[in-house]
């Protein structure tokens, strides 16, 4: 069976914990998409732990993690997490990754910032992780699969067509220095060396364990809402989020997912520019931050602070539908116990019309946020185990975000820990 773990809305919803968690009924855990310009973290009995490239099955015994060929694979950055979680006496996960991946290349890093530079008020808010300069190669044709690596004589002739053509871009557009072959090539050797124990045929390995019924967990990256079709274009990443998707960057039947869990937060957060009809601001959101995540609301990759909102009931049901949702999650519950009464974003206003239709980037602009105030429930609800323990204002808050999305919450997390969640019948 093939499962997969996406995000409802802009990134950021908690889908580490959830992979974390479900890892244990899985045999297999894929990386389908996106690169290291987005953190999922995680905290269970070995500590608390940010992952950026590794698969979050990493800490669950008999479990393998798999780099899919639909990922940005950045080997320095997943190479230190390895050793990161294993100097911190994680056992070495089992891992593969896909011999058809792309590699981020150093010069990708350096365009990613130059470029963000040279936008200057009109940037996209980028990492800074290579991550659009790496796909658009990609779907150029001048992009580098692992496998490239392990043939010499291609690679030489590879690299010096692809660096005329970006020292060119680099001397004229950025007026910078010109890209050293030899310092390149080098990199790319010890990176290969490094690395080229984990390559395999994921092909084969997925195909073999999905025919012989075992269970395969897709982990998405960010959410619907910065898909690059789907979602607030041009403010998205730059591969696919939804969990469509996994089959083509994991390499698997798309009629073989029978379970989509769609990670939901409570209120809404999101890192970098664009559109945020329920945003909040000043100690309103600086209030709600502090209290939010495990030790408040900061991007795992940038340490920025992440903007912060109401729940939006008009993005989440389109980011649940664009999904597929058949099990919805919703996360960090506990995190409005503070607060007497919690807002919610029921639909939007764009020029006196009220919809509960997710607009286009251009209309999404206009909109405003038509709000609800429901109750809060003013205590701390860490270590409930059962949903019907819960506040009643608590279960009213999910019932009523779960009517209004018209998906189902199949859980509720109200803590930052593995075990932390709550099954909801």
């Amino acid at each position: 069976m093939v499962i997969a773990v996406t995000g409802a809305n802009w990134g950021d919803e908690g889908k580490g914990k959830i992979t974390d968690m479900l890892a244990s009924k899985c045999d297999i855990v894929v990386r389908f998409q996106g690169g290291a310009n987005a953190g999922h973290t995680i905290k269970n009995e070995y500590g608390k732990f940010a992952l950026h490239m590794m698969p979050s099955g990493a800490f669950t015994k008999n479990v393998t993690c798999v780099i899919g060929n639909g990922v940005a694979l950045n080997i320095p950055q997943l190479l230190k997490e390895l050793k990161e979680i294993t100097d911190r006496n994680v056992p070495k996960p089992d891992l593969v990754v896909s011999e058809r991946a792309q590699i981020v290349m150093p010069y990708h890093i350096l365009f990613d910032s130059l470029e963000e530079e040279r936008l200057g008020g009109r940037s996209f808010g980028s990492t800074k992780s290579g991550i659009a300069p790496f796909y658009s190669d990609k779907y150029a044709k001048i992009g580098f699969q692992i496998s490239e690596l392990f043939d010499e004589d291609r690679l030489k002739d590879k690299l010096a067509h692809v660096l005329e053509v970006k020292n060119l871009i680099l001397q004229n557009v950025y007026k910078k220095e010109p890209l050293s072959f030899d310092e390149i090539y080098k990199t790319l050797i010890e990176w290969r060396e490094e690395i080229k124990e984990y390559v395999g045929n994921t092909h084969r390995l997925l195909y073999d364990a999905n025919k012989q019924g075992k269970t395969i967990l897709l982990e998405g990256q960010l959410g619907s809402l910065k898909d690059p079709d789907h979602g607030i274009y041009p403010m998205v990443t730059s591969s696919s989020t939804l969990a469509g998707y996994g089959t083509v960057g994991a390499g698997l039947p798309p009629y073989d997912i029978k379970e989509i869990y769609t990670v939901i937060k409570a209120y809404s957060s999101a890192v970098g520019a664009g559109a945020f009809v329920s945003e909040i601001f000043g100690d309103e959101a600086k209030e709600l931050r502090d209290h939010g995540g495990d030790g408040g609301e900061y991007g795992a990759t940038t340490g920025r602070p992440r903007r912060m909102g109401w729940f939006d009931t008009v993005a989440t049901r389109y980011g649940c539908e664009c999904q597929g949702t058949t099990h919805g999650v919703l996360t960090v519950l506990d995190a409005l116990s503070y607060l007497d009464e919690i807002k919610v974003c029921v639909a939007y206003d764009i020029d006196g019309t009220i919809t509960k239709d997710f607009p286009v980037t251009a209309k999404l602009k206009k909109a405003k946020p038509v709000l609800k105030t429901l109750k809060g429930w003013k205590c701390d609800i860490r270590g409930i185990k059962k949903y019907s323990d819960l506040p009643k204002e608590a279960r009213e808050y999910v019932e009523f975000i779960e009517k209004e999305i018209g998906f189902p919450i199949k859980m509720v997390s109200n803590g930052p820990a593995r075990e932390d969640i709550i099954i909801k019948e």
